[in-house]
């Protein structure tokens, strides 16, 4: 199973950025998918949470400017950004409880200049 993240890159302050994750592999089932993030020099932290049944949850910094989504379909998350700001800069990852393991995607960077 891999996860594999599009998206990122350089964005001004105000603008929007949509990150997509993509589960792959050999897969029974996908619950909890998760995004992450880890600015510049300081600890990853949670950003927001859709369980399998579609619930969702965010970080108070990102409520209301981040939506989480998911299409069980194609077994891929989404993070769609708005009102991006400079402390958003950070890299992004995905995490998704595939097969009843937790799995990573690589990290995408989101660079958000002011």
């Amino acid at each position: 199973v891999q996860l594999q993240a599009l998206g990122g890159g350089f964005v001004q302050t105000g603008g929007s950025q949509r990150l997509s994750c993509a589960a792959c592999g050999r897969i029974f089932s996908v619950n909890d998918m998760n995004w992450y993030r880890q600015p510049p020099g300081k600890q990853r932290e949670w950003v927001a949470t859709i369980t399998g049944g579609g619930r969702t949850n965010s970080a108070a910094s990102v409520k209301g400017r981040f939506t989480i989504s998911r299409d069980n379909a194609q077994n891929t998350v989404y993070l769609q950004m708005n009102s991006l700001k400079p402390e958003d800069t950070a890299v992004y990852y995905c995490n998704a409880l595939v097969n009843r393991g937790y799995y990573w995607g690589e990290g995408t960077l989101v660079t958000v200049s002011s």
